[in-house]
């Protein structure tokens, strides 16, 4: 299927319904915006995605909602409705992935279920992405669940922080936007099945992929059950440190910044302490390998903690860098902002947006050589653009959508 409104990047042409609300599907559908999808934002009429709410504000405007929405189209519509069903089935016979994040069951009540979407007389080669707490299946599928109940049960959170400290939430809506990357990448395979069979000759069929919040941050913490099974051991929190190979940690400057230092393989290690003029480290039996290293990394970090608070983070990356030492300075967006890297790999965009001026963000992530994405416009407003894509998808009319509005359907 192809779209009327022209974009670039790898995926042009790949046209997706989000009715997710929030951040989760929100993040798959940003990803595919930003590399030419048609990103179609299906919001409720009135008020809009909660996200909209979120803080902090720019002259009333949800500086969250700007960027996360970016290069997406918005339009309303009432899927409580049964009319505003009707017109969502028929956008879902043109489009080639539907997202969205409702509490298992809630689709199907309105009669937008799986089934329903992949009848013959609507779209049975459509891939649905199905954002919820905790699946469409299992014990626990009605609970109410946000990212931070699916980072706790990830088994990510009872890891960080440090021995003497409670648990650390992230700071960031860390399960959403990894269930967001999972869903970009789940939503791809699943259009490359229905081609490659289309390719061979047989139907090209759609499917359902079920995410959970907590299932994409589990599988992240690779080894730790295997560790569990096998050796009875459970991972605990160990503050800055890396439980299976030292040293790896954070350390303080002596111009009072924080550098973080990772020396992780033995070739490192030895180069770093060479670099730190550290060689007596090297006939060291308790620094002799990555195991005698571990038993004895307090020891260790006091040493390398005491040779970089001698010196500041310039002279500190002057010296270790060329020798290949592994370290770079803890950042902030003041850092980010000024960092010639970041400048030079176009990481940080800028925009004219009608609502908030020439406006900083970041850039796309990754870099592809022949059909790189871009930037469109920032996050719609409610509805912004109703007319241009019901007219472009269903042919509806300025009359059709008055007389769907004065129903409260759009």
């Amino acid at each position: 299927m192809t779209s009327s409104n022209a974009t670039s990047g790898p995926l042009a042409g790949l046209r997706v319904l989000d009715l997710s609300i929030i951040v989760a599907g929100g993040t798959a559908s940003s990803l595919m915006a930003d590399f030419g999808a048609d990103v179609i934002k299906v919001e409720r009429p009135g008020s809009g995605d909660p996200l909209r709410n979120w803080g902090p504000f720019y002259n009333g405007v949800s500086l969250w909602w700007k960027v996360h929405s970016r290069n997406k189209r918005s339009i309303t519509l009432n899927m409580a409705d049964p009319k505003g069903q009707g017109v969502l089935k028929r956008l879902a016979s043109e489009a080639d992935v539907l997202i969205e994040g409702f509490r298992p069951g809630t689709l199907e009540r309105w009669n937008l279920g799986p089934s329903d979407l992949h009848a013959s007389d609507v779209n049975p080669g459509l891939v649905i992405l199905r954002f919820s707490g905790f699946g469409q299946t299992g014990p626990y599928r009605d609970r109410p669940g946000f990212g931070t109940i699916a980072e706790c049960m990830s088994g990510y959170i009872g890891m960080t922080g440090f021995p003497d400290t409670p648990p650390n939430l992230p700071p960031i809506p860390l399960a959403d936007e990894i269930a967001g990357v999972f869903g970009a990448m789940a939503g791809m395979m699943a259009i490359y099945r229905k081609d490659a069979d289309t390719r061979d000759g047989r139907p090209g069929a759609g499917q359902v992929v079920d995410l959970s919040l907590f299932e994409p941050l589990f599988r992240l913490c690779i080894p730790h059950l295997t560790i569990y099974d096998r050796l009875g051991e459970i991972r605990e929190r160990v503050g800055n440190d890396f439980p299976d190979a030292a040293p790896r940690s954070l350390y303080r400057t002596g111009d009072d910044r924080w550098l973080g230092l990772s020396a992780t393989s033995q070739n490192t290690w030895e180069g770093l302490a060479r670099a730190m003029g550290l060689d007596e480290l090297l006939s060291d039996p308790r620094f002799a390998n990555n195991a005698a290293r571990l038993e004895s990394k307090d020891a260790l970090n006091d040493v390398l903690q005491e040779w970089l608070a001698s010196r500041n983070v310039d002279a500190i990356m002057d010296e270790l860098i060329p020798a290949g030492g592994v370290v770079g300075p803890v950042y902030n967006s003041a850092d980010i902002v000024a960092d010639p890297h970041y400048r030079e790999r176009e990481d940080i965009v800028e925009i004219d947006d009608p609502e908030l001026g020439h406006t900083r963000m970041l850039g796309l992530v990754p870099k592809f050589s022949e059909t790189p994405g871009e930037l469109r416009h920032m996050g719609p407003t409610v509805g912004e653009h109703n007319a241009e894509v019901y007219g472009e998808w269903l042919g509806l009319t300025e009359d059709d959508l008055r007389s769907l509005a004065a129903e409260g359907v759009v």
